[in-house]
């Protein structure tokens, strides 16, 4: 039996915003899925990756696609919880009630994006805990039901600090997002482009109507306008209690005990959530019927940054078995240490490399010990040689002093 028409036609306007997304952000389809899949089974996803990897841009992106009341904020350790919750209610107090004005804010918005999501304060990452889990906040003597769909955090990393453990195990979905860099270069220049000079134009039209009008821009918490409204969101949420699991089940199970075995931390939550992540997958197929290949998403629930390459490699291999669709293909050692000879021979042969030359070779190296750490060396003397390589490369430099 196939879906309901509204069903499909909400399952493809989600495949539209997930394609142009794709087509917008080189090198980000996985993430895109990722944060589709969140949006559908309402749980919150966490970008990993160093700064200038356009996580920011993306989750606001998709963000706007989505008929949403939305919330964004940068988060600070001197932000102050009334910048992200609301301010007091003065009027309220003087009565003898404390009471937070939240209209506009965090605790009233369906889509919430946090940059830095790790910066934040005790303060303000406790009461998010509470949202997070709950969907509920503590204000004053109330507690008021928070209609949030998804927060989407980005970060630098994941501090290695037992006191956000906690927090940082609300967020089922992880996915580190590396530069694109040499991969797809000439895209990510072409698309790159497009989207810087589209941002500029919008910000001189902004400001020349600011400037016109007298009045502030808008920013934070705003109404959206996109393509799929919170209602056709929240029914076809609904619709992953109809997806058939039980033909995964027993795939489900082996790999999860293998993970376990090689002493992956995963908790009890994240191992029952992530079957609502399977079902996800499956519905955006307009599958009723969930297959080995739909545990893909599995890839992104790891707990510790160090257990990522194990979860993906095991989710992975399994994924392909049943026909899913292939990663990255992995490169041995030896086709990186090509690569990087390959660099250092001009720059080492010309009598005078430009100083623009050996920036570039430094950069592309850079994505090469990148990708070695991304997946650690077969043969120890690997890094060891492209370090030496680096080493030479970067002494070049001096002659330009």
């Amino acid at each position: 039996m196939s879906w309901g028409q509204d069903t499909v036609d909400t399952i493809r306007d989600l495949e539209y915003v997930r394609r142009r997304l794709g087509d917008e952000f080189v090198g980000r389809e996985r993430a895109v899925r990722l944060l589709q899949l969140a949006v559908v089974c309402r749980e919150h996803a966490l970008l990993l990756g160093p700064t200038g990897t356009a996580k920011s841009e993306l989750i606001s992106a998709l963000a706007r696609h989505v008929e949403a009341r939305r919330f964004s904020y940068l988060l600070t350790r001197f932000t102050e919880p009334s910048e992200i919750f609301g301010a007091l209610d003065f009027e309220q107090f003087r009565e003898g009630t404390y009471q937070v004005r939240t209209e506009g804010m965090l605790p009233t918005a369906e889509l919430v994006f946090l940059d830095e999501v790790f910066q934040g304060s005790s303060a303000i990452l406790n009461t998010l805990l509470t949202l997070l889990n709950e969907r509920r906040y503590h204000n004053g003597a109330t507690a008021q039901s928070a209609p949030l769909i998804s927060l989407l955090g980005a970060t630098n990393d994941i501090p290695d600090d037992p006191g956000l453990t906690a927090f940082s195990d609300r967020f089922l979905l992880r996915l580190q997002v590396e530069p694109v860099g040499g991969t797809d270069l000439e895209r990510l220049l072409q698309v790159g482009w497009g989207h810087e000079t589209r941002r500029f134009t919008e910000a001189v039209h902004t400001a020349e109507e600011a400037r016109r009008t007298g009045g502030p821009v808008p920013a934070g918490a705003d109404s959206g306008s996109g393509t799929v409204t919170v209602e056709r969101l929240g029914r076809l949420t609904l619709r992953l209690r109809d997806v058939d699991l039980d033909p995964v089940l027993g795939e489900h199970r082996e790999l999860v005990r293998q993970l376990l075995i090689q002493g992956v931390r995963l908790s009890d939550r994240r191992l029952v959530r992530s079957l609502k992540l399977v079902a996800a997958a499956a519905l955006l197929r307009e599958s009723r019927t969930a297959e080995p290949a739909d545990l893909w998403p599995l890839a992104h629930i790891w707990t510790d940054p160090a257990d990522r390459t194990t979860v993906e490699e095991a989710v992975q291999a399994v994924v392909e078995k049943h026909g899913g669709e292939p990663a990255r293909r992995r490169r041995s050692d030896h086709e990186i240490l090509l690569d990087a000879r390959e660099i250092r021979a001009p720059l080492r042969g010309e009598r005078q490399p430009s100083e623009w030359s050996v920036v570039e070779g430094l950069h592309k190296l850079a994505d090469l010990a990148r990708e070695l750490r991304e997946h650690p060396p077969v043969n120890t003397g690997t890094e060891a040689e492209l370090s030496r390589i680096i080493a030479e490369v970067n002494a070049l430099l001096d002659q330009f002093e």
